[in-house]
């Protein structure tokens, strides 16, 4: 009896160890992708994505309040398949990204529900500026994934407002926020 128990408890210790650790986003195997989208003249949605990320995070899924995440976006890479519109965005009027060559999030707090909803706040910099914001989240899943390694992805939205990052150009009234999109798959280490 004391050696099936004393195997129960190694065997529940070995899975909670499992779902807790340390995750560097899949950014060479592109299963991530940091996407925005902003409205055009009122009328339809301009869309775009930054093509160069890295990150990293700590989830445990027993204690996700501990979790911590950190997302560096080089602003060079934006991408809105539109060549000219791409120079532009990148260019004084916009992200500067001469002056102003990454962005970044890191978290501050980190709170799941028990349906996987929940909020990730922290610090965005962008364009110079630093600012609080808040992630809505939906847990994806986890798992083994076919190369005898571990995974598990999130997705998250947050709205930002342009002028709060001292992004002024007037690009119409509809176009004052943007919004971001995070598919975030990561790999444990």
């Amino acid at each position: 009896m004391k050696i099936a128990s004393l195997t129960l408890c190694i065997l529940i210790f070995m899975t909670a160890n499992v779902k807790a650790g340390d995750y560097i986003i899949d950014k060479k195997g592109m299963h991530a992708s940091i996407q925005f989208k902003i409205s055009h003249l009122g009328y339809s949605w301009l869309w775009g994505r930054f093509n160069d990320f890295d990150g990293r995070f700590n989830y445990d899924k027993n204690k996700p309040e501990a979790s911590k995440i950190e997302v560096f976006i080089e602003t060079k890479s934006v991408d809105s398949n539109h060549a000219l519109r791409d120079k532009h965005i990148r260019g004084k009027d916009l992200l500067e990204v001469d002056k102003y060559p990454q962005a970044r999030f890191i978290s501050t707090s980190f709170t799941q529900n028990k349906d996987g909803t929940g909020i990730v706040k922290g610090d965005f910099t962008l364009h110079g500026v630093t600012k609080p914001i808040s992630i809505n989240i939906q847990y994806i899943g986890e798992g083994k994934d076919p190369w005898g390694g571990y995974r598990i992805g999130f997705e998250g939205t947050s709205r930002i407002v342009l002028a709060d990052y001292n992004i002024t150009k007037n690009l119409g009234p509809a176009s004052k926020e943007l919004d971001l999109f995070f598919a975030i798959e990561g790999i444990k280490k």
